[in-house]
This record gives C-alpha cells, structure tokens and sequence, in this order.
C-alpha cells in the first residue's frame, strides 16, 4: 500500500518570519497536526507540538528558530516506509511531493487509520512501552517539563502518594495552558506570572481520569481509541486494576510496528538520527547485533535507538541520552545511558542492555506474534 490516498491536500503555511506567537495561536485555533512552514515560496521544514512546548522562546523570535527539517516524501511511497521516516524523523508530520510540486501532507493519525484493520494481529503487550516515567500529582509543572525534556517523551501518567494512577499530563495540555496564559496577560512583562505558573501543581492541570489499555487486547481496539478521542496515546493497566501503571502505549509505538520486517537480518530504526557523528547506522546494527548473536535461543525482531539532546556540554561536545529498546520473542528489553557525544552514550546504553539480557533467562520463541502480524503487515 502506498500513501497516494492516504496524503491530504489540506495543509497550513506560514512563513519562516512569522512570529511565533501567531503560530502558537495557530494551534490553540485550529488544532492541527503540524505546520509546513516556508521560505521565499520554498519548503523549509515543518512545526510541532512538541517544538513549541521544548522551548522557551519568546513570541516575537521568528518561525525560523523551531522549524525542524523532516524529509520530503513522494507521493506514492510505501506505506512502510513513510511510517519509519516519521518515527525517525521525531514527527507526527511531513510533506508530501508529486515531482517537484508540493501535493499535501502525510500524518501519523492518516496512516493508523487507513492501517487500523490491519491491526489485529498485534496486542498491545507486544509493543508498549515498560520503563515508563510518571510524574506526583503535588509535583509543579516546571518539575513536570523538565520530566518531559529529559526523557523525550510526550506524555507522564501521574500518580498519587502511593504510586496510583491519577491521571495523565501531556504537552498539549501544557502547550494549550501556555496559549491560554498568554491570552490572558497579554503584552505585558510575564515573568513573574510564568514563575507562578511553572510552580502550580500537576493535579491542577492534568486531565483525570486517564484513558488505559490493557495488555491482553489489540492493537486495533486501542489505535480506535486514541482516535476517537484524538489522544496519542494509552497508559497501560491490568486487567484487573486500572490504577497499576505497567507502562504507556502511543500512537509512534504503533508506527514502530509497522515497520517490521521477515528480512534475515535484524532491523534497526533509529531516531533523532541527525545526532550521529562518529557513529554510523551500520555502526549501531553491528553492535545490537552482537549483543543478540550471543543468545541464539532468544529471536531479536526489532531494534529501536533514541538519542536525545540536552543542553549540556563538555568542551563543545553535547551531552546525549541514549535509549536502546529490543522486540523480542521474549518480550522487551532496554538499555538507557548518558555521554558526551552519541557514540559514548550508545556504548554506555549498550552495555546496560547487555546486563539486563543477561538477566534474562529461559528464552522461547514466539513465532506466533511474528507469524500473525508479518502476514497482516506485508499487505500493506
């Protein structure tokens, strides 16, 4: 399947000089998935949620300063594909090209929905999230931000005192809060007032209860979900008790699925890629699979590498948060490390990685997930 009847026409521009203010007043009016922003007529990257709430930049800075650069994607690209340059490329947006003419854009919730029937083969066990980070219901929404920027992640089940869910805190409850704010105070010097915000508690803002999923059921069901209620993603719960968080499911989780493969060789999907410098793809491929190699009993199906930057540095160098996440036919395993560089956090991720295999014991295979979801997938 490719995405020509996937893609819409119906897009928003604005131009690289545009005030940020405007944009974000774009997304409090009309919602949308991203913004294609432009530069004397010409694509120059794309506008997200997640740039706007990962940044203090003022109103007046221009558009220019939070414009990613994500791929342009042919028109009639797989369906494959396109699902792993989205998750690569950090985005839940990207434009798409008929020859040198723009046509649209492709979005991560056009995708699952042309793909949701196809979904059925997969629980949610098989590709959620284990080592989630959850944020107190007393904690403040500064401590709930930079939560959010450390780890790279969109959304924080929150907990009470004893570690129940309460409720769920995500950057587009803060992004709307900050666009509201601002409404409200107008041109005015809103430092104090921002100090004040950043110091209200969680509970304040969180969106209670939290939407879950369980374990046991598909995919599909959950994916119908999210879209229904237009939310990203599902904190996982027993069956029997929806206030013990096991972890999250997202809408990129399901992308990252779709990406699958029967090749022989291990696939390996890496996001944030633009951080590589000394260290290649092959790199990465040969040292996962290494780690693998050494466990013959244990099948590795996928292999996903997120690096993320913070703003600290060693001699020019920027400090990178590495996490190293397996799909295998005894279920998940990650590794996660810090370094100043990609290639020392990824050694620092991998040998972690390596550590908790090795707390794995009694591998089986489950050629049963595998089977039912490549047959489903390689119809697309």
């Amino acid at each position: 399947m490719d995405i020509a009847d996937i893609a819409t026409p119906d897009f928003i521009e604005v131009d690289v000089d545009e005030r940020l203010g405007k944009v974000r007043s774009i997304f409090e009016r009309e919602n949308p998935k991203g913004i294609i922003v432009q530069d004397d007529g010409e694509y120059a990257g794309v506008i997200g949620e997640k740039q706007l709430i990962n940044s203090h930049v003022e109103d007046n800075t221009k558009a220019a300063a939070l414009t990613k650069a994500v791929p342009k994607i042919d028109r009639h690209e797989n369906v494959r594909e396109v699902a792993r340059m989205l998750v690569e490329g950090d985005t839940k947006v990207a434009p798409v090209y008929e020859g040198e003419k723009q046509y649209g854009i492709i979005t991560q919730d056009a995708i699952l929905e042309a793909v949701l029937d196809n979904l059925d083969a997969l629980t949610v066990e098989q590709i959620y999230t284990d080592d989630v980070v959850t944020v107190g219901e007393r904690d403040h929404l500064g401590q709930a931000i930079n939560r959010l920027r450390e780890h790279g992640v969109s959304r924080l089940p929150v907990v009470n005192d004893e570690g129940r869910l309460e409720g769920i805190l995500t950057t587009y409850d803060l992004v709307e809060f900050m666009v509201r704010d601002e409404g409200r105070q107008g041109k005015q010097d809103r430092r104090g007032d921002t100090d004040r915000m950043l110091d209200l508690p969680v509970y304040d803002l969180m969106t209670s209860p939290a939407r879950t999923a369980t374990p046991e059921e598909s995919v599909r069901d959950a994916v119908a979900r999210m879209l229904e209620h237009n939310i990203a993603g599902l904190v996982v719960t027993p069956a029997d008790d929806d206030g013990e968080v096991l972890g999250v499911v997202t809408k990129t989780d399901v992308l990252r699925a779709l990406t699958y493969t029967e090749e022989e060789q291990m696939d390996v999907q890496v996001t944030n890629i633009g951080l590589l410098e000394t260290l290649s793809r092959a790199d990465i491929n040969s040292a996962i699979t290494e780690v693998a190699d050494k466990y013959q009993r244990m099948s590795v199906l996928h292999a996903h590498v997120r690096f993320h930057e913070h703003k600290e540095k060693l001699r020019g160098t920027p400090l990178i948060q590495c996490q190293i996440r397996l799909r295998t036919s005894h279920g998940q395993l990650a590794g996660s490390g810090e370094g100043y560089g990609a290639e020392h956090a990824f050694h620092v991720a991998l040998d972690k990685l390596e550590r908790n295999v090795l707390e794995v014991k009694g591998f089986e295979a489950d050629e049963r997930y595998r089977g039912q979801l490549l047959r489903k997938l390689n119809d697309l």
